[in-house]
Protein backbone atom coordinates (compact mmCIF):
# COMPACT_ATOMS: atom_id res chain seq x y z
CA UNK A 1 0.00 0.00 0.00
CA UNK A 2 1.41 3.38 -0.99
CA UNK A 3 2.06 6.14 1.52
CA UNK A 4 -0.82 8.59 1.83
CA UNK A 5 -0.77 12.40 2.14
CA UNK A 6 -3.27 15.21 2.11
CA UNK A 7 -1.39 16.90 -0.71
CA UNK A 8 1.44 16.03 -3.08
CA UNK A 9 3.30 18.77 -4.95
CA UNK A 10 4.92 17.65 -8.19
CA UNK A 11 7.84 19.97 -8.89
CA UNK A 12 10.40 21.09 -6.31
CA UNK A 13 11.04 24.47 -7.85
CA UNK A 14 10.37 27.94 -6.49
CA UNK A 15 6.56 27.77 -6.77
CA UNK A 16 6.23 24.16 -5.65
CA UNK A 17 8.53 24.51 -2.65
CA UNK A 18 6.64 27.64 -1.59
CA UNK A 19 3.29 25.83 -1.82
CA UNK A 20 4.70 22.98 0.27
CA UNK A 21 5.78 25.40 3.00
CA UNK A 22 2.42 27.12 3.16
CA UNK A 23 0.50 23.83 3.21
CA UNK A 24 2.77 22.44 5.92
CA UNK A 25 2.34 25.56 8.01
CA UNK A 26 -1.40 24.96 7.76
CA UNK A 27 -0.99 21.54 9.36
CA UNK A 28 -1.46 19.41 6.23
CA UNK A 29 0.41 16.19 5.51
CA UNK A 30 2.48 17.13 2.47
CA UNK A 31 4.91 15.42 0.10
CA UNK A 32 7.11 17.52 -2.18
CA UNK A 33 8.38 15.53 -5.15
CA UNK A 34 11.12 16.94 -7.35
CA UNK A 35 14.02 16.09 -9.60
CA UNK A 36 17.51 15.44 -8.24
CA UNK A 37 19.74 18.49 -7.96
CA UNK A 38 22.80 17.22 -9.87
CA UNK A 39 22.59 18.84 -13.32
CA UNK A 40 25.56 16.93 -14.73
CA UNK A 41 24.27 13.44 -13.90
CA UNK A 42 20.52 13.94 -14.14
CA UNK A 43 18.87 12.80 -17.37
CA UNK A 44 15.26 13.64 -16.55
CA UNK A 45 13.37 16.92 -16.20
CA UNK A 46 15.22 20.09 -15.30
CA UNK A 47 14.33 23.15 -13.28
CA UNK A 48 15.17 26.74 -14.11
CA UNK A 49 16.45 27.60 -10.63
CA UNK A 50 19.97 26.20 -11.19
CA UNK A 51 21.38 29.68 -10.77
CA UNK A 52 22.57 32.08 -8.06
CA UNK A 53 20.83 35.33 -8.95
CA UNK A 54 17.38 36.50 -10.02
CA UNK A 55 16.22 40.09 -9.81
CA UNK A 56 13.68 40.94 -7.14
CA UNK A 57 11.75 44.18 -6.85
CA UNK A 58 8.24 45.54 -6.36
CA UNK A 59 8.44 48.15 -9.12
CA UNK A 60 6.88 46.73 -12.26
CA UNK A 61 4.91 47.88 -15.27
CA UNK A 62 2.03 45.62 -14.20
CA UNK A 63 0.21 46.20 -10.88
CA UNK A 64 -0.66 42.52 -10.40
CA UNK A 65 2.95 41.39 -10.69
CA UNK A 66 3.98 44.29 -8.44
CA UNK A 67 1.57 43.08 -5.75
CA UNK A 68 2.63 39.44 -6.10
CA UNK A 69 6.23 40.55 -5.63
CA UNK A 70 5.46 42.82 -2.67
CA UNK A 71 3.66 40.04 -0.78
CA UNK A 72 6.58 37.65 -1.38
CA UNK A 73 9.31 40.14 -0.47
CA UNK A 74 7.52 40.88 2.81
CA UNK A 75 8.08 37.24 3.80
CA UNK A 76 11.70 36.78 2.66
CA UNK A 77 13.22 37.37 6.10
CA UNK A 78 10.62 35.10 7.72
CA UNK A 79 11.63 32.27 5.36
CA UNK A 80 15.33 32.89 6.01
CA UNK A 81 14.76 32.73 9.77
CA UNK A 82 12.63 29.59 9.54
CA UNK A 83 15.25 27.77 7.44
CA UNK A 84 18.55 29.28 8.55
CA UNK A 85 19.44 29.95 4.90
CA UNK A 86 20.20 33.38 3.45
CA UNK A 87 18.92 33.90 -0.08
CA UNK A 88 17.96 37.60 -0.32
CA UNK A 89 20.41 40.41 -1.08
CA UNK A 90 19.05 43.95 -0.85
CA UNK A 91 21.26 45.73 -3.36
CA UNK A 92 18.41 47.68 -4.98
CA UNK A 93 16.93 47.55 -8.47
CA UNK A 94 16.98 50.14 -11.25
CA UNK A 95 14.60 50.10 -14.21
CA UNK A 96 15.91 52.17 -17.11
CA UNK A 97 13.84 52.93 -20.20
CA UNK A 98 12.82 55.80 -22.48
CA UNK A 99 11.60 58.66 -20.31
CA UNK A 100 7.88 58.93 -19.47
CA UNK A 101 5.70 60.55 -22.13
CA UNK A 102 8.27 59.60 -24.78
CA UNK A 103 5.87 57.42 -26.75
CA UNK A 104 7.00 54.24 -24.99
CA UNK A 105 4.88 53.97 -21.86
CA UNK A 106 6.83 51.37 -19.86
CA UNK A 107 8.03 53.80 -17.18
CA UNK A 108 4.62 55.49 -17.10
CA UNK A 109 3.10 52.14 -16.11
CA UNK A 110 5.86 51.50 -13.56
CA UNK A 111 5.03 54.85 -11.95
CA UNK A 112 1.33 53.91 -11.73
CA UNK A 113 2.08 50.53 -10.13
CA UNK A 114 4.65 52.12 -7.81
CA UNK A 115 2.20 54.75 -6.61
CA UNK A 116 -0.57 52.17 -6.17
CA UNK A 117 1.57 50.32 -3.62
CA UNK A 118 3.23 53.44 -2.18
CA UNK A 119 6.74 52.22 -3.02
CA UNK A 120 9.69 54.51 -2.39
CA UNK A 121 11.24 54.50 -5.87
CA UNK A 122 12.04 57.93 -7.29
CA UNK A 123 12.21 58.79 -10.97
CA UNK A 124 15.70 59.85 -12.06
CA UNK A 125 16.14 61.80 -15.28
CA UNK A 126 18.77 63.57 -17.33
CA UNK A 127 22.36 63.89 -16.17
CA UNK A 128 21.43 62.69 -12.69
CA UNK A 129 20.98 59.15 -14.07
CA UNK A 130 24.60 59.00 -15.24
CA UNK A 131 25.88 60.53 -11.99
CA UNK A 132 23.99 58.13 -9.75
CA UNK A 133 24.99 55.02 -11.71
CA UNK A 134 28.51 55.46 -13.07
CA UNK A 135 28.80 51.78 -14.03
CA UNK A 136 26.08 52.05 -16.66
CA UNK A 137 25.78 53.82 -19.99
CA UNK A 138 22.25 54.64 -21.21
CA UNK A 139 20.89 56.46 -24.27
CA UNK A 140 20.36 60.18 -23.67
CA UNK A 141 16.56 59.93 -23.78
CA UNK A 142 16.45 57.34 -20.97
CA UNK A 143 15.22 57.81 -17.41
CA UNK A 144 15.33 55.46 -14.47
CA UNK A 145 13.26 54.39 -11.47
CA UNK A 146 15.27 53.17 -8.49
CA UNK A 147 13.91 50.98 -5.70
CA UNK A 148 16.77 51.04 -3.21
CA UNK A 149 15.06 49.20 -0.34
CA UNK A 150 13.13 45.96 -0.60
CA UNK A 151 14.77 45.08 -3.91
CA UNK A 152 17.93 43.52 -5.32
CA UNK A 153 18.27 39.83 -6.06
CA UNK A 154 17.53 36.40 -4.66
CA UNK A 155 19.62 33.25 -4.98
CA UNK A 156 17.00 30.87 -6.42
CA UNK A 157 18.91 27.71 -5.46
CA UNK A 158 19.12 28.94 -1.88
CA UNK A 159 15.49 30.07 -1.96
CA UNK A 160 14.31 26.59 -2.94
CA UNK A 161 16.49 25.05 -0.22
CA UNK A 162 15.10 27.51 2.31
CA UNK A 163 11.47 26.82 1.37
CA UNK A 164 12.13 23.07 1.39
CA UNK A 165 13.81 23.08 4.81
CA UNK A 166 11.07 25.27 6.26
CA UNK A 167 8.46 22.86 4.88
CA UNK A 168 10.33 19.86 6.29
CA UNK A 169 10.57 21.59 9.66
CA UNK A 170 6.77 21.80 9.59
CA UNK A 171 6.44 18.09 8.78
CA UNK A 172 6.59 17.89 4.99
CA UNK A 173 8.32 14.96 3.33
CA UNK A 174 10.65 15.54 0.38
CA UNK A 175 10.94 12.81 -2.26
CA UNK A 176 13.84 13.40 -4.63
CA UNK A 177 12.63 11.56 -7.71
CA UNK A 178 11.10 12.30 -11.09
CA UNK A 179 7.35 11.82 -11.45
CA UNK A 180 6.34 9.79 -14.48
CA UNK A 181 2.58 9.51 -14.04
CA UNK A 182 -0.50 10.74 -12.19
CA UNK A 183 -3.54 8.46 -11.97
CA UNK A 184 -6.77 9.97 -10.71
CA UNK A 185 -8.82 7.45 -8.75
CA UNK A 186 -12.23 7.83 -7.10
CA UNK A 187 -10.94 9.20 -3.80
CA UNK A 188 -7.27 10.08 -4.45
CA UNK A 189 -4.51 10.69 -6.97
CA UNK A 190 -1.74 8.10 -7.30
CA UNK A 191 1.68 9.61 -8.02
CA UNK A 192 4.33 7.27 -9.45
CA UNK A 193 8.02 8.13 -9.78
CA UNK A 194 10.64 6.91 -12.20
CA UNK A 195 12.34 4.79 -9.53
CA UNK A 196 9.12 2.92 -8.76
CA UNK A 197 7.91 4.79 -5.69
CA UNK A 198 4.20 5.39 -5.37
CA UNK A 199 2.36 7.81 -3.09
CA UNK A 200 -1.21 9.00 -3.01
CA UNK A 201 -3.00 12.18 -1.99
CA UNK A 202 -6.44 13.70 -1.87
CA UNK A 203 -5.21 16.49 -4.13
CA UNK A 204 -2.07 17.09 -6.21
CA UNK A 205 -0.47 20.32 -7.36
CA UNK A 206 1.51 20.16 -10.61
CA UNK A 207 4.15 22.88 -10.36
CA UNK A 208 6.52 21.64 -13.03
CA UNK A 209 7.35 24.85 -14.87
CA UNK A 210 7.73 24.30 -18.60
CA UNK A 211 7.44 20.56 -18.04
CA UNK A 212 3.78 21.10 -17.17
CA UNK A 213 3.37 20.51 -20.91
CA UNK A 214 3.90 16.81 -20.19
CA UNK A 215 0.96 14.63 -21.19
CA UNK A 216 1.78 12.34 -18.24
CA UNK A 217 0.97 15.00 -15.65
CA UNK A 218 -2.26 16.69 -16.67
CA UNK A 219 -5.57 15.32 -17.99
CA UNK A 220 -5.61 17.85 -20.86
CA UNK A 221 -2.93 20.11 -22.37
CA UNK A 222 -2.76 23.67 -21.06
CA UNK A 223 -2.04 26.69 -23.24
CA UNK A 224 1.55 27.24 -22.15
CA UNK A 225 4.22 28.69 -24.42
CA UNK A 226 7.75 27.66 -23.45
CA UNK A 227 10.58 29.76 -24.85
CA UNK A 228 14.25 28.83 -24.94
CA UNK A 229 16.48 31.37 -23.24
CA UNK A 230 20.23 31.93 -23.11
CA UNK A 231 21.99 33.67 -20.20
CA UNK A 232 25.54 35.00 -20.30
CA UNK A 233 27.94 35.04 -17.35
CA UNK A 234 30.84 37.49 -17.44
CA UNK A 235 33.60 36.82 -14.92
CA UNK A 236 34.69 39.80 -12.83
CA UNK A 237 38.35 39.82 -11.84
CA UNK A 238 39.25 40.28 -8.19
CA UNK A 239 40.82 43.65 -8.96
CA UNK A 240 37.51 44.89 -10.44
CA UNK A 241 35.15 43.86 -7.63
CA UNK A 242 35.63 47.06 -5.63
CA UNK A 243 34.72 49.07 -8.74
CA UNK A 244 31.28 47.49 -8.82
CA UNK A 245 30.51 47.96 -5.13
CA UNK A 246 27.02 49.41 -4.78
CA UNK A 247 25.83 48.32 -8.24
CA UNK A 248 22.08 47.51 -8.22
CA UNK A 249 20.24 44.95 -10.29
CA UNK A 250 19.22 46.48 -13.62
CA UNK A 251 16.34 46.08 -16.04
CA UNK A 252 16.70 47.81 -19.39
CA UNK A 253 13.33 48.11 -21.14
CA UNK A 254 12.85 49.15 -24.75
CA UNK A 255 10.14 48.90 -27.37
CA UNK A 256 12.29 46.47 -29.36
CA UNK A 257 12.90 43.02 -27.83
CA UNK A 258 16.51 42.99 -29.01
CA UNK A 259 17.23 46.17 -27.02
CA UNK A 260 15.70 44.92 -23.77
CA UNK A 261 17.75 43.10 -21.16
CA UNK A 262 18.26 42.41 -17.48
CA UNK A 263 21.57 42.46 -15.62
CA UNK A 264 22.75 41.32 -12.19
CA UNK A 265 25.70 42.84 -10.29
CA UNK A 266 28.72 40.62 -9.52
CA UNK A 267 27.51 37.54 -7.65
CA UNK A 268 29.62 34.74 -6.17
CA UNK A 269 29.04 31.28 -7.67
CA UNK A 270 29.97 27.77 -6.57
CA UNK A 271 33.31 27.90 -8.42
CA UNK A 272 34.42 30.75 -6.15
CA UNK A 273 34.30 33.31 -8.97
CA UNK A 274 32.10 36.38 -9.34
CA UNK A 275 29.99 36.90 -12.45
CA UNK A 276 27.83 39.65 -13.88
CA UNK A 277 24.84 37.89 -15.41
CA UNK A 278 22.94 39.32 -18.38
CA UNK A 279 19.91 37.98 -20.21
CA UNK A 280 17.59 39.12 -22.95
CA UNK A 281 17.30 36.97 -26.08
CA UNK A 282 16.91 39.06 -29.24
CA UNK A 283 14.47 36.55 -30.75
CA UNK A 284 12.15 33.82 -29.50
CA UNK A 285 12.60 30.10 -29.96
CA UNK A 286 9.51 28.09 -29.02
CA UNK A 287 9.94 24.68 -27.37
CA UNK A 288 6.69 22.96 -28.28
CA UNK A 289 7.04 19.67 -26.38
CA UNK A 290 8.57 18.09 -23.32
CA UNK A 291 11.28 16.28 -25.36
CA UNK A 292 12.23 19.61 -26.95
CA UNK A 293 12.63 21.19 -23.51
CA UNK A 294 14.81 18.30 -22.31
CA UNK A 295 16.99 18.56 -25.41
CA UNK A 296 17.40 22.32 -24.92
CA UNK A 297 18.50 21.93 -21.30
CA UNK A 298 21.04 19.25 -22.27
CA UNK A 299 22.47 21.43 -25.02
CA UNK A 300 24.79 24.42 -25.02
CA UNK A 301 22.15 27.16 -25.49
CA UNK A 302 22.41 29.66 -28.37
CA UNK A 303 25.80 30.98 -29.43
CA UNK A 304 24.11 33.73 -31.47
CA UNK A 305 22.13 34.90 -28.45
CA UNK A 306 25.30 34.80 -26.35
CA UNK A 307 27.11 37.01 -28.89
CA UNK A 308 24.19 39.45 -28.77
CA UNK A 309 24.40 39.55 -24.97
CA UNK A 310 28.18 40.13 -25.05
CA UNK A 311 27.58 43.11 -27.30
CA UNK A 312 24.84 44.42 -25.04
CA UNK A 313 27.03 44.04 -21.97
CA UNK A 314 29.84 46.04 -23.56
CA UNK A 315 27.38 48.84 -24.38
CA UNK A 316 25.71 49.00 -20.97
CA UNK A 317 28.68 48.44 -18.64
CA UNK A 318 31.22 50.84 -20.01
CA UNK A 319 34.86 49.75 -20.02
CA UNK A 320 34.26 46.37 -18.40
CA UNK A 321 36.54 43.62 -19.71
CA UNK A 322 35.48 40.20 -18.42
CA UNK A 323 38.15 37.71 -17.42
CA UNK A 324 36.06 35.08 -19.20
CA UNK A 325 32.50 34.48 -20.36
CA UNK A 326 30.28 31.45 -20.66
CA UNK A 327 26.59 30.92 -21.34
CA UNK A 328 23.88 28.50 -20.27
CA UNK A 329 20.37 27.40 -21.29
CA UNK A 330 17.21 28.36 -19.47
CA UNK A 331 13.50 28.45 -20.33
CA UNK A 332 10.63 30.82 -19.65
CA UNK A 333 6.99 29.71 -19.60
CA UNK A 334 4.27 32.09 -20.75
CA UNK A 335 0.53 31.81 -20.12
CA UNK A 336 -2.23 33.17 -22.29
CA UNK A 337 -3.16 36.01 -19.90
CA UNK A 338 0.37 36.82 -18.71
CA UNK A 339 -0.12 35.74 -15.09
CA UNK A 340 0.48 32.36 -13.41
CA UNK A 341 -2.00 29.58 -13.98
CA UNK A 342 -3.48 28.73 -10.57
CA UNK A 343 -6.48 26.44 -10.85
CA UNK A 344 -7.89 22.94 -11.05
CA UNK A 345 -7.30 20.90 -14.20
CA UNK A 346 -9.63 18.20 -12.79
CA UNK A 347 -11.41 17.46 -9.52
CA UNK A 348 -8.19 16.51 -7.71
CA UNK A 349 -5.30 17.82 -9.86
CA UNK A 350 -4.38 21.51 -9.67
CA UNK A 351 -1.90 23.49 -11.77
CA UNK A 352 0.58 26.06 -10.50
CA UNK A 353 2.79 27.22 -13.36
CA UNK A 354 3.58 29.97 -15.84
CA UNK A 355 6.20 32.37 -14.50
CA UNK A 356 6.10 34.66 -17.56
CA UNK A 357 9.70 35.65 -16.80
CA UNK A 358 8.69 37.28 -13.50
CA UNK A 359 7.95 34.53 -10.99
CA UNK A 360 11.24 34.09 -9.10
CA UNK A 361 10.73 37.21 -7.00
CA UNK A 362 7.02 36.45 -6.54
CA UNK A 363 7.17 32.71 -6.01
CA UNK A 364 6.25 32.67 -2.34
CA UNK A 365 2.96 34.50 -2.91
CA UNK A 366 2.21 32.34 -5.96
CA UNK A 367 2.84 29.27 -3.80
CA UNK A 368 0.55 30.65 -1.09
CA UNK A 369 -2.23 31.12 -3.63
CA UNK A 370 -1.74 27.54 -4.86
CA UNK A 371 -1.88 26.24 -1.29
CA UNK A 372 -5.08 28.19 -0.64
CA UNK A 373 -6.58 26.72 -3.82
CA UNK A 374 -6.15 23.07 -2.85
CA UNK A 375 -7.00 23.63 0.81
CA UNK A 376 -10.11 25.71 0.24
CA UNK A 377 -11.19 24.70 -3.25
CA UNK A 378 -10.76 28.11 -4.86
CA UNK A 379 -8.11 30.74 -5.56
CA UNK A 380 -7.89 33.54 -3.02
CA UNK A 381 -7.87 36.49 -5.45
CA UNK A 382 -9.22 39.20 -3.18
CA UNK A 383 -6.56 41.83 -3.95
CA UNK A 384 -5.78 40.78 -7.52
CA UNK A 385 -7.49 41.91 -10.73
CA UNK A 386 -7.32 38.44 -12.28
CA UNK A 387 -8.61 34.97 -11.44
CA UNK A 388 -5.38 33.24 -12.63
CA UNK A 389 -7.59 30.85 -14.61
CA UNK A 390 -6.04 28.08 -16.69
CA UNK A 391 -6.37 28.32 -20.45
CA UNK A 392 -6.35 25.15 -22.51
CA UNK A 393 -5.21 24.38 -26.02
Amino acid sequence: MSESFDFVIVGKGMMGAAAARHLSLGGARVALVGEPGDWAKHRGVFASHYDNARITRTIDNDPIWARLARRSIERYREIEEASGIEFYYEVGCLIAAPAPSSGFDYLDKVVLARDGLDVDAPLIVGEELAKRFPWFRFPQHYAGILEARGAGYVNPRALVRAQTIAAENSGARVIRAEVVSLEEAVDCVIVTTKDGQSVQAGRVIVAAGGFSLSTALLPRPIDLTVKARTVLFAEVGAEDLARFAGMPSLIGAAFEQEKSYYLLPPVAYADGKHYIKIGGDPTDRILASEPAIREWFRGNASGEAADHLRGGLSEVVAGFKPVSTHFSPCVTSFTRHGYPYIGFASDRIAVLTGGNGQAAKSSDEIGRLGAALVMGGRVDVGEYETDFAIAYR
